[in-house]
């Protein structure tokens, strides 16, 4: 299993709002994903982005950053041979994802694998 991005995950109350500041203000690009709940933004020239979130749809809490790995049932099972808590079971979502959640020291970590169906 290889890491192979990391990105923020920024809780906001106002999605809007955030597209204001990260457009306006940083001249970042959005990049939607689709939902009403969750949003990225991306720096076009450096490939740096962030995702903002009201709140996660399916998972019992928000995640603090994605990990996006090559092989989410290698980590998966890493994560568990590791004895680290498993907070949302791993599951392919309805918008492709394949993804669990992992407590980690300093919040919960979406560990994600873009489905080959998607």
């Amino acid at each position: 299993m290889t890491v192979t991005q990391i990105m923020a995950n920024l809780h906001v109350d106002d999605l809007d709002g955030a597209r204001r500041f990260y457009i306006d203000a940083l001249g970042m690009t959005e990049e939607p994903l689709g939902h009403t709940w969750v949003t990225r933004f991306v720096d076009t020239s450096t490939g740096a982005a962030v995702q903002v979130q009201i709140h996660d749809a399916t998972a019992p809490e928000d995640s603090v950053a994605t990990v996006k790995v090559d092989d989410v049932e290698a980590a998966h099972a890493a994560m568990r041979a590791a004895g680290h808590e498993i907070v949302h079971p791993l599951v392919t979502e309805t918008w492709g994802v394949r993804r669990f959640f992992v407590r980690a020291p300093g919040g919960v970590l979406n560990i994600a694998q873009r489905h080959e169906n998607a």
